[in-house]
């Protein structure tokens, strides 16, 4: 590293030192995420018998967030934007199993250059987890990591620093588990930390722990849904864990804690999981692909519940992370797709007038696996998933035209949805979302001025994002 570059980033760190000491505490930072975790599928916007008894509360208590996007309708992509503030198919990230680009500057390394710990625990999805490996998440900005490169089940194997291990437990217990070792460090040392806690649950197979199966032995659903919901629970029980060891390390007060989900459920007969009352799941930009649960906790600063429809974006962590941190970026990439949402949490006036952009690129997933990942360590090999070299470099130039997939432009309540992908013909649809949440009357045809306006903008952000796609924000 360069001198020049160390003095910067000490300056950095002094500097945010000085404003914690003469200020407000900096606040810590627990981002959580659910996998494959539909809109409905929480106890406070369920009719049936899930059990969230802690989720519920927090939505009670802190900010409850009725119109959080991820930022694309599968897995990868989101966990993307959430890291960078940026849609994934700027950096190439356009499906599940895509990775991260080494030249990204994500959440983690901007905190961990204003003096906070990182730590990432469960699963990652956005590159391999050998330590080599520049998109790994020791080298995406993470200080400690225990980490899968998939969804995982119970007894989940996971890399500690690279390192594969069997645990053993449920596994949203032992994700969570993993990461209270980590802030209690952090705070018996008194410093600011970032936690990245993405469990792999509801995510299929559905393999619900005995003891949370138990729970709905009784309800009148299938066993596949019983499962479904034990994962659920499984996750519940976990974040009571982790509020209640917050609050016993007395930092409750000064932490913030996000819930959500990296996109709508699998929603199949044999996939249970429900986007009610929107239609649409995972892999589509109806809204059931995209609208998902969230929660903000943080006691200093969120007294008394609130609901809001204000539209977030996953792409909004970031930026927002950062100025509640009081912390800018070194070498931000440019452009964001994502804007601070600070005065929301704050219960201060906020309208975003800022549209939201969706790109469902139309290309291939990458299949990656955890259960193979200990035999390949014990038998000497490395998992090579990439191909690590090429990440590094942007070789392939794409067609600045190039529309291929489904994209959806969302300003305020209206929405913007051209459909390619499992349709015959393309069509373009216009719905107001306040009136039509369910997206099931088109009125392109009653406001073609409206409609053709937003397709111009969705256009135009479209070039914009091949243009980082094809490496012109690095140069």
């Amino acid at each position: 590293m360069a001198l020049s570059h160390i003095v910067v980033i000490t300056l950095i760190s002094l500097l945010c030192t000085a404003l914690a000491l003469g200020g407000e505490r900096r606040p810590n930072f627990v981002l959580c995420m659910a996998d494959d975790q539909g809109f409905a599928d929480i106890g406070y916007t369920s009719d049936g018998p899930l059990q969230t008894p802690v989720l519920d509360d927090m939505a009670r208590t802190g900010l409850r967030l009725d119109r959080f996007y991820a930022a694309a309708p599968v897995c990868s992509p989101t966990r993307g934007s959430f890291l960078t503030g940026r849609h994934p198919n700027r950096f190439g990230c356009f499906q599940w199993g895509h990775t991260l680009r080494p030249q990204e500057i994500t959440l983690a390394d901007a905190l961990q250059q204003a003096g906070y710990r990182t730590g990432h625990f469960g699963k990652w999805h956005l590159g391999s987890t050998r330590p080599e490996s520049p998109v790994s998440p020791g080298n995406s900005g993470f200080d400690t990591w225990v980490s899968s490169p998939n969804f995982m089940d119970n007894d989940p194997l996971l890399a500690d620093h690279g390192q594969v291990k069997q645990y053993r437990g449920e596994s949203s217990m032992v994700i969570v588990e993993e990461a209270l070792k980590f802030i209690h460090d952090a705070a018996g040392k008194d410093q600011p930390f970032a936690a990245v806690v993405w469990f792999g649950s509801p995510h299929t197979p559905l393999i619900g722990a005995p003891e949370l199966l138990a729970l709905y032995k009784d309800a009148d659903i299938s066993e596949e849904q019983k499962h479904y919901f034990a994962e659920i629970t499984g996750i519940d029980r976990a974040m009571g864990r982790l509020r209640e060891e917050l609050r016993s390390l007395g930092i409750a007060d000064d932490t913030l804690v996000l819930y959500t989900s990296d996109n709508g459920p699998q929603g199949t007969h044999e996939r249970p999981g429900s986007a009610a009352p929107f239609s649409g799941r995972k892999a589509e930009l109806l809204e059931g692909g995209v609208r998902v649960p969230a929660i903000i906790e943080w006691p200093a600063k969120i007294k008394t519940g609130r609901t809001t429809d204000v539209p977030v974006n996953s792409s909004d962590i970031y930026p927002t992370v950062l100025e509640l941190a009081g912390v800018t970026a070194e070498n931000q990439v440019q452009p964001l797709d994502g804007i601070s949402v600070r005065p929301l949490i704050l219960g201060e006036r906020f309208q975003r007038t800022t549209p939201m952009g969706f790109w469902h690129y139309d290309a291939p997933g990458v299949r990656t696996v955890s259960n193979e990942l200990l035999e390949e360590q014990a038998a000497g090999k490395s998992p090579l998933l990439y191909d690590d070299v090429a990440l590094s470099q942007i070789t392939r130039q794409y067609d600045v035209d190039d529309r291929r997939g489904d994209a959806a432009w969302i300003d305020g309540d209206w929405k913007l949805l051209i459909r390619k992908r499992r349709v015959e013909t393309p069509t373009m649809e216009l719905f107001n979302l306040a009136d039509d949440p369910a997206e099931k009357n088109n009125l392109a045809a009653q406001h073609p001025q409206r409609a053709g306006q937003m397709h111009a903008a969705l256009d135009a952000w479209q070039t914009s994002v091949i243009r980082s796609l094809n490496g012109e924000d690095y140069r």
